[in-house]
């Protein structure tokens, strides 16, 4: 799992595809709803990846981080 620019970048911007949050911006989800897929496992593909680093960052408190990246229309 290698964090890029770019995956930062999607990270503030992206929606969730799929589930209870369907449409809600990955950086919006809650921290249990993360924990949930890091005991059960994360989806396969970028998503997954993109899920595996947004909870290492909301586990961290970092979200503030991400914040500025999120472009707003």
């Amino acid at each position: 799992m290698e964090i890029t620019p770019e995956r930062l970048q999607k990270l503030a911007n992206m929606p969730m595809p799929f589930g209870k949050y369907k449409g809600r911006l990955l950086l919006e989800l809650p921290e249990p709803y993360l924990v949930w897929f890091a005991g059960k496992g994360f989806p396969e593909g970028e998503i997954g990846i993109l899920l595996q680093i947004l909870y290492e960052v909301k586990l961290n408190g970092l979200e503030d981080v991400l914040r500025p990246l999120t472009q707003r229309y």
